[in-house]
C-alpha cells in the first residue's frame, strides 16, 4: 500500500528540531555533517539567532527547515518507513529531491549555505511581502481582485480547506500593494504574512534566481529512484535533467500543493506523512489521511497509522541510502 511523503516550503524562523535532536543520536550524527557542509554549528541550526541581512537570514532558515525534515525522515527510515513517492513545495521540493535519490545531502545543503551570498535588494528597492487570500468557493471562478495589479503575483495554490468553503492561494509582491489590496477587499479575504520579505516564486524573485542558476549548473543531479512529483506543474520529475530544471524555476514560478496530492492519489497514496510544520496541520483537504511529523510522538504515530493501514514496513535502518 503506497506511503508518500510531502516536504513543506517553509522558513524554519523558529528553534526546530530541538526535541529530536536531543532524543536520537541518529539525529545528532545527521545535525553534525549538516554543520560540516554549512558551517553553522548544530546550536545555531536547531535554535540559534537568524543572522542579519535578507539572504543570509533566508539561507541559515532554509537549512534549519531542510535540516529537520531530514531528520524525520531518518527516523522514519529507522523505524522501517520508508516513501514509495514524494514531493514537496518551495524548499520542500528540493528535500524531496534529495531523499528521492535525485542529489546527495552533502550538494543540498551546499547550495543552500551558497545562497546566503545572494545580493541583498537596493535599500532604494521597494518593500517586498507575501500574502494569504482566501477565496469563497462560490467565486472560484471569477477573476480575483488582484488581477490586473502589477505589483502583485500569484504564488501558490494550497488548495480548498477541510470544509471545501474556501480555497486558500498564496501572493507576493511589492508590500504596498499587497497592503492596499487587503485593505481593500473584504477583512480576512487577503491577509498580509508577517516577517515575510521575500516575494517568492513571482517574478520579483528573478535577481536570486539568476544568482544561483551557475551553481544549479554545476549540481550532480540523477534520476530519482521513486516517483517524484513537481510542484510548479501536475506530473513526475523522471530525469536528471527535469530535476535541475525545477532547482532553476523554483524561485520564480507558483507553486501547487493540489498538483502533488493529486499526484500522489494518481500512485494510489494511502497515507501522507507531512515532514515539519510548514504545512499548517488541520486546515487543508487532502484526498489521504495525513500525519504531520515533526516530533517524537508524530514519530511514534506516524508508525502506528501506518501499521494500522498495512502499508509494508522495510528492515529498520539509519536511511543512510540515498545519501
Amino acid at each position: 500500500m503506497p506511503l508518500g511523503y510531502l516536504f513543506g516550503g517553509g522558513v524554519g524562523t523558529e528553534p526546530h528540531g530541538i526535541e529530536l535532536y536531543e532524543a536520537s543520536p541518529l539525529v545528532r550524527e545527521l545535525y553534525e555533517e549538516i554543520s560540516g557542509w554549512t558551517g553553522l554549528t548544530a546550536e545555531q541550526i536547531l535554535r540559534g539567532e537568524l543572522p542579519e541581512g535578507r539572504e543570509r537570514r533566508q539561507s541559515a532558515g532554509t537549512i534549519r527547515e531542510t535540516a529537520l525534515a531530514i531528520a524525520v525522515h531518518d527516523l522514519l527510515a529507522e523505524a522501517g518507513l520508508r516513501p514509495d513517492v514524494a514531493g514537496g513545495l518551495s524548499l520542500g521540493a528540493m528535500t524531496a529531491s534529495c531523499l528521492a535519490g535525485a542529489l546527495d545531502r552533502r550538494s543540498l545543503f551546499t547550495m543552500l549555505a551558497r545562497t546566503a551570498d545572494a545580493p541583498d535588494p537596493r535599500p532604494d528597492a521597494p518593500e517586498e511581502a507575501m500574502a494569504l487570500a482566501f477565496v469563497q468557493a462560490a467565486e472560484a471562478q471569477s477573476p480575483p481582485p488582484w488581477q490586473g495589479l502589477p505589483d502583485v503575483h500569484l504564488a501558490g495554490d494550497f488548495g480548498p480547506m477541510v470544509d471545501g468553503s474556501r480555497r486558500i492561494l498564496m501572493l507576493a509582491g511589492h508590500r504596498s500593494a499587497i497592503e492596499r489590496l487587503a485593505a481593500d477587499c473584504e477583512p480576512g479575504a487577503v491577509v498580509p504574512l508577517p516577517g515575510r520579505t521575500i516575494a517568492v516564486h513571482s517574478p520579483l524573485r528573478r535577481p536570486f534566481r539568476d544568482f544561483i542558476a551557475p551553481h544549479i549548473a554545476r549540481m550532480p543531479f540523477t534520476a530519482p529512484r521513486i516517483p517524484l512529483l513537481s510542484c510548479l506543474e501536475r506530473g513526475e520529475l523522471k530525469t536528471a535533467d527535469e530535476v535541475r530544471h525545477m532547482f532553476e524555476r523554483n524561485p520564480t514560478d507558483p507553486i501547487s500543493l493540489v498538483d502533488i496530492y493529486e499526484g500522489m492519489r494518481s500512485h494510489d497514496v494511502r497515507l501522507g506523512l507531512v515532514m515539519g510544520p510548514a504545512i499548517p496541520e488541520g486546515m487543508l483537504a487532502f484526498p489521504f489521511p495525513v500525519v504531520h511529523v515533526e516530533n517524537t510522538e508524530h514519530i511514534q504515530l506516524a508508525v502506528s497509522t501506518a501499521y494500522d493501514l498495512g502499508i509494508s514496513f522495510s528492515g529498520g535502518d539509519s536511511g543512510t541510502w540515498e545519501r
